[in-house]
């Protein structure tokens, strides 16, 4: 037989907080907004439909697919017989991987391996020591030793005098001198070959044919290359 549960005692049963308890019986109803449900169905759009249109008819084309309609196949199983280069490759791959592992390295001699680390000549060490000078002279150079120079520069005209004039001043104050003469009859040497090229007339070349010649080589230089 079971044995009857007794009922829980009053301060066993649950209790509820006391703020919402006081919600609870306070709540009213009328307080309620009445709000409309709408309900929505969304259609499918012209490529759902198309795609749900081709599953169907896959499923329904493998449902109803009739095995009498497949023809009968023999299967023909092929082997192809390796070419001599193919035996040859893997014959040389088999007797390499053969010495690999049968090596013996009681045939192997002992050797010293020697570490050489040869000092810089004479040279060398000079040249380090010019450069890290040069390197020093630029990372410390005393910008308040140089002093101001202003550049002058001179453009000159050539003229029909043939005098030495300065065309030019560089920023020590060089100065350089040509004859201005001479510049000019290049100058216009030079004009008058541009305009020959540009306004030459290729109707005044003459019909040339062109004759290849391939000498043999003569008794004298036969017996030179041989005696070479």
């Amino acid at each position: 037989m079971s044995c009857p549960v007794p009922a829980p005692a009053l301060k066993d049963l649950p209790r509820v907080a006391g703020d919402l308890k006081s919600e609870l019986e306070g709540f009213k109803p009328t307080n309620l907004k009445n709000a409309d449900t709408q309900e929505k169905i969304v259609l499918p759009s012209a490529e759902d439909v198309a795609q749900e249109r081709t599953h169907n008819a896959l499923i329904a084309g493998v449902e109803n697919f009739k095995s009498s309609s497949l023809k009968r196949t023999d299967t023909r199983e092929k082997i192809v017989l390796p070419n001599a280069q193919d035996v040859a490759a893997e014959k040389t791959e088999k007797a390499l991987i053969a010495g690999i592992e049968h090596f013996d390295q009681s045939k192997l001699k002992h050797t010293e391996t020697q570490e050489k680390n040869p000092l810089p000549n004479k040279d060398v060490v000079l040249q380090e020591k010019n450069h890290l000078n040069l390197l020093n002279g630029v990372e410390h150079f005393d910008k308040t030793t140089m002093k101001h120079t202003t550049t002058a520069e001179k453009i000159v005209l050539p003229d029909n005098q043939g005098m030495l004039r300065p065309v030019a001043v560089n920023w020590i104050g060089a100065v350089v001198h040509f004859t201005v003469s001479s510049v000019i009859e290049q100058e216009k040497g030079q004009r008058q070959l541009i305009s020959g090229i540009e306004n030459f007339d290729s109707s005044k070349l003459k019909h040339a044919e062109t004759c290849e010649k391939n000498p043999l080589p003569t008794k004298e230089i036969i017996d030179q290359e041989k005696s070479a």
